[in-house]
This record gives structure tokens, sequence and C-alpha cells, in this order.
């Protein structure tokens, strides 16, 4: 049986921008419209030609791509026509394939935002979708507060919906644009317009996560007959976000009765990169990703327990709903208290480690990493430095450097313009190659901003390290995390480290002290060890 096409729509340039502390320039939009394409998507709405500079930038040097490229504006105003509204120009003038008009379907909205008559705003919506079609463009209408409009005065809703379909629309959006509807009633009313004569597959869907049901929401819309999801990366969007489309993708691709009834035009070859796009974008916002994320987090196949462990040993689809790899995500088996002999053993096989059942070492990692846990690490969310700590106990650590002393100084100080300043310096000295080294760092970046006594640190023991220098460089600290795990005045630090290098990979590494800076160090150590045993291999000839 051919499976029906089901279109995705994505929306991350334009509605994702409107997350708070997010802007992407034109370069970024770019790189993001690119893994957009590569994953498959059928529509990239680009943003609002005229709105902003960055906006119109971009469509002045927009990649080309197999998916749509579409412009997003609002309809006409009133008193005049369409082509003669500037603002409708503008998106006109972007040149793009597809054109997609908001225009309100909420009879409220359009006496007391917009100000005019019910039947003025349906010509408006009428005479902006024919101008869109009488230039040969496609024209997507977005039924802005569809949800809430339809409950109000169904008819109106649907009569709006029906002059734009009737204009020309490929695809008329309902828009959940408050985010509040929840999956029966969007299943119940988008049954109820396609009964009214608003064919299923002119349809589409966009919501918003302010109640967490816009994944479902969209689900649930198409289950009732819509053929199109709108939707942003990551869930990026105004307020609490846009349904997430990595969470989406994989769901219509792995799941029944999507994955047999529906063709989404992504591969899975593609579906494989989604990790890898996911994380990307969080690089570009210079952010965390969210361990926790559907498919596509850290920990969302991550097995703690030490009887999923060993189930997972003999059937992984015993705790995991899809397989990682299908999503470029991979399997965790994280190291904590609670961990049982399978546990570690599944962990130090995914390290290279091959320990067998009966070796006496495996006793001594785990009492070494219960011994230590209840000081304060936590292994759970630092893998690197569990790896190490079990290279250590089997004897497969070489040691590439040796740490003589270090030291700190912060100074805040003003500077000529009388503005106080912090300046951070770290001074270390390691035996490297048979002789000592002495590096002198400060933490201030291109901007001549101090970044603080830990960055200080990272500089100066990488600045040279002899024949592990160049290993080093494109190694760099993307998160620092500090936790105090006891209170009072033996208050215990535990800093969490996680670093990043070319390759791609990212690793955490832990530290634990009274002293915060002593702790970073730590950590900091276990981090470039971690690197240096990955590319330079563990049985790797240290010099003395």
């Amino acid at each position: 049986m051919s499976k029906e096409r089901l279109y995705l729509y994505d929306t991350t340039l334009r509605d994702g921008q409107q997350t708070q502390g997010v802007q992407f320039s034109t370069a970024e939009k770019v790189q993001i419209a690119k893994a957009l394409d590569e994953l498959g998507v059928d529509y990239i709405e680009g943003g609002w030609p005229g709105a902003n500079p960055t906006d119109s930038a971009f469509f002045e040097v927009a990649p080309k791509t197999s998916a749509r490229l579409t412009a997003f504006g609002m309809t006409k105003r009133s008193g005049r026509s369409a082509e003669n509204d500037d603002v409708l120009a503008a998106v006109m003038n972007a040149g793009t394939q597809a054109v997609c008009l908001v225009g309100k379907s909420h009879d409220y909205h359009v006496t007391h935002a917009l100000g005019t008559t019910l039947e003025e705003n349906v010509e408006n919506v009428r005479a902006s979708v024919a101008h869109i079609v009488a230039q040969g463009r496609e024209a997507l209408f977005d039924a802005e507060h569809f949800f809430d409009g339809y409950k109000d005065n169904p008819a109106y809703a649907v009569q709006v919906c029906r002059a734009a379909l009737d204009a020309g629309a490929r695809w008329i959006v309902l828009c959940d644009t408050n985010g509040g509807a929840l999956p029966a009633e969007v299943s119940r009313i988008v049954t109820e317009v396609i009964a009214a004569g608003l064919p299923g597959d002119r349809l589409g869907i966009h919501t918003h996560n302010d109640t967490e049901n816009a994944v479902a929401c969209s689900l649930a819309a198409v289950d009732a007959g819509a053929r199109q999801i709108q939707g942003t990366l990551n869930g990026l969007g105004e307020r609490c976000g846009n349904a997430n489309l990595t969470a989406l993708i994989p769901t219509l691709l792995l799941k029944e009765p999507y994955a047999s009834n529906f063709d989404i035009g992504v591969t899975s070859q593609a579906l494989a990169g989604l990790t890898r796009i996911s994380r990307m974008l969080d690089d570009i916002l210079n952010r965390v990703p969210s361990k926790q994320s559907a498919y596509v987090g850290a920990s969302a196949f991550a097995h703690k327990a030490g009887l999923h462990a060993s189930a997972i040993l003999k059937d992984p689809s015993t705790y995991e709903h899809v397989d990682p790899g299908a999503v470029g995500n991979a399997r965790i088996i994280p190291m904590s208290n609670q961990a049982g002999q399978s546990n570690l053993r599944k962990r130090l096989t995914e390290a290279g480690l091959s320990v067998e059942k009966a070796d006496p070492a495996l006793g001594r990692i785990l009492d070494r990493i219960k011994q230590r846990e209840a000081e304060g690490y936590s292994y759970d969310t630092a893998q690197a430095s569990f790896e190490l700590l079990a290279r250590d106990e089997l004897g497969q650590l070489p040691e590439f450097f040796e740490v003589k002393r270090y030291k700190v100084t912060v100074e805040r100080r003003k500077n000529k313009y009388n503005k106080m300043v912090s300046l951070s310096e770290a001074v270390v000295v390691v035996k490297v190659d048979g002789e000592k080294k002495l590096s002198v760092s400060e933490s201030l970046d291109e901007d001549g901003s101090d970044r603080g006594p830990v960055n200080a640190l990272a500089k100066a023991l990488a600045k040279d390290l002899g024949q592990y220098s160049q290993v080093l460089a494109d190694m760099r600290l993307v998160d620092f995390k500090v936790r105090i795990t006891q209170g009072g005045t033996e208050a215990v630090t535990r800093v969490i480290i996680d670093s990043e290098d070319g390759q791609g990979r990212r690793w955490s590494t832990v530290g634990v002290s009274a002293n915060i800076v002593d702790a970073s160090f730590e950590a900091l150590l276990d981090a470039i060890q971690w690197k240096l045993v990955r590319d330079c291999g563990p049985q790797a000839v240290v010099a003395e």
C-alpha cells in the first residue's frame, strides 16, 4: 500500500528566532538552512523580509535548496490594494518560490486588534492570497489564533480560511497561537473543519508548547487529517517554544501508525544526522544541549540503574523504545553508586576496555567509585572521569605529564576609564618530556574581557606540554557547572566541565574539593588526560 505524503515546514529561522535571547546572524541562518535541507524538510521559512536587516540580508544570499524557501509576511492592510501595500511588496520582492502570510481568524482580534470589520478582514485575506498566486508563487495562509477563534465563532474562523483556499492558497495552516489548545480539542476541531469543506490535504498545523503539548497537538491534527506540520529545531520559539521537529520527525519515521502510513521526505540516512544537527544549533546559540531532550538528548538513552543495564545487555528493546543509532545518538551506561557489575562491564566495553567477569578489578573499580561518590564525586554525569578512574585501576593509564605546582591570582582594579575590572592570571609548572616547563597565561578574550581563573588555568596548562600541545590545540571548554554538595563550614564543591574538540567529540569530567579552583583544576586535568588517551593511545610511550 502506497504511503500518503505528509509535509514538514520548518520555521526555525523565523518563529524560532522569536525565542528570548536568540538572534541569528545572516551567516548562521545560511548554515541552519543548509542543515535543514540536508535533513529533508519540505519548506524552510527564512524570515520576514523588510522586518529587520538580518532577514532581508538572508534572502539576498540564501543558499539553493531542494526545500521550498519561503518568505513570511502579513496580509495587506486595509485601505490599500495588495499591489500597493509596501509591506507585502517587501515580502514578494524576496523572490521565493513560496510565500506564507499570516492573517486574523479570530473575530475578537479582527475588531479589537486590527480595528476593522469582519468582512474587510476576509477581503484582505482573499486579495493578498490572490496576489501571490497571480505572481506564480505558492501561497500559504497562517490562520492566526485559529483554535481560540473557532471556539468563539466557528463559522467566521472557517470563513476566513475558506477565503484563502478559494483564492488559491496551497496550504491553510491552523495556528494555536497562544499555545493553550489540548490534543483532544485539536483533534475535534480539525475533524470539524474538514467536515465543513476544507480538505485535509490542504491543511497544516502550527502549535506552541505552552502546555507541553505542542508535539501531541501536532500529531492529533495529523490523526484528524491535516497533512502539513510546522515546527522548529529543538522546539525554539516564543514563550515556551514551538512544536519540536527533533521529536516529531523520528516519531513520524519510527513509530506506528505514522511510519507505515506516511512519507515525510526524510530518509533513514538523514535521520541518523538528527542529533548532530540538533547540537549544531545549540552550538550556534552557545547553549548547552538539553540532556533530557527526546531522541537527541545525551540522557535520552542513558541507563543508570543496574537492573536496567543488565536487561539492556540482553536485549536493548527492554528499556529503549528505538535504536539510538537511528537518530545519531548513543547508548550511555552512567556510572554511579547504584551501578552493578553488568552496568560496569557494559560501560567499560564502550570505553574500549575489555574486562572478564571474574576479574577482581571490577570489584575494586566499583568500591572506588562508591567511595569517591561518598566524598562528593558524581560519575553519573562525568563519563570521561569514570573511564580514567577505571584505566588507572586496570593499570592502563599512562602519565603523559606531571603537574608540579600551580598558582592562580585574581586582581580587581580600576582601569584607565575608572571602571572596576578583573584580571585572572595562572602559573602552571609541569614535567613533560623529561623537563620542567613553566607557563603563564591571562584569561582575557579577544574583546579584552576577563574569562576567569579556570580559563586562565586551562590556557596556561595547555600552553606548553611539549609533544602534546598540538594534540590539545582543537580542544575547548564548552560548559562549567558548580555544585555545593555539603553545607556549612565543611562545604564541598563539585565541578563538572564539558569539553569538546574539532572532531565533534564531547566529554564531561568532574573534580571535587573544598576549594573551587582546586576542584576545577582536577576536572580540567581529567579533560586533558582523556583527550590525550583518545588521540595518543593508552599505550603511548611517555618520556620521563
